[in-house]
């Protein structure tokens, strides 16, 4: 589903991404750490075709995405990726309803398809009854379980979650982990996970601790 090739990304003089190379399958959670800074949030940006890449390849669904041009990488990005970003990127003047809905207002879909697809998705997450809510209402873990619910509800192939649980107190935070395992076995999609957090990392099938020379992979503690 996702293969990296010698990827390397920099700002400046400044290398944060350095030959770096890893392959995701279908259904895989993988999880990312590494020290702040480290190009965690940067790997994710390439992946999704916001960043260019200063030198490799990378593969999404057997397409070069380094090849594509914006209006076709914007098109894979509304058919096949959801995107948890550490900011959150809600739209301040939209309800959280229509936050969470908005992708599938991209695609077009019937207004009650998306409409119940996204209240759905908010009662997954612990947010029922606030749909009405602007995001100013809000705290910060209610943003980014928001976030989350926008991101799962057009049932991505691939989901990138930067930091995902950063901004959730510990039962919110294991809650919302258990919800993107499910989501994504039921799916079969894949995960990209970066966090700082070791339990989090634990979750998944494979975790790799980014460094400035590449990626080194991480045991995971059986149970």
């Amino acid at each position: 589903m996702l293969r990296l090739e010698s990827v390397t990304k920099r700002f400046g003089a400044r290398t944060v991404l350095n030959g770096l190379s890893l392959a995701v399958a279908p259904g895989e959670f993988v999880a990312v750490t590494g020290e702040s800074g480290i190009g965690k949030s940067t790997l994710l940006n390439v992946v999704a075709g916001l960043e260019p890449v200063d030198a490799g390849r990378i593969f999404l669904f057997e397409r070069e995405l380094t090849a594509l041009d914006d209006d076709a990488l914007a098109l894979l990005r509304r058919e096949k990726l959801g995107f948890i970003f550490q900011a959150f990127h809600l739209l301040p003047h939209l309800t959280v309803l229509e936050n969470v809905a908005l992708p599938l207002l991209l695609r077009k879909e019937r207004k009650d398809v998306m409409e119940g697809k996204a209240r759905s998705l908010l009662a997954a997450v612990g947010l029922a009854g606030r749909e009405r809510s602007m995001p100013r209402e809000l705290s910060g873990g209610e943003l980014q379980r928001v976030a989350i619910a926008r991101a799962l509800v057009g049932e991505p192939a691939l989901l990138l979650a930067d930091e995902p649980t950063g901004n959730l107190d510990p039962d919110s935070a294991r809650q919302v982990m258990r919800l993107l395992r499910e989501r994504a076995r039921e799916q079969g999609a894949a995960v990209v996970l970066v966090t700082h957090a070791d339990w989090a990392a634990a979750q998944a099938d494979r975790a790799y601790r980014l460094t400035a020379q590449g990626a080194e992979r991480l045991a995971i503690p059986s149970g």
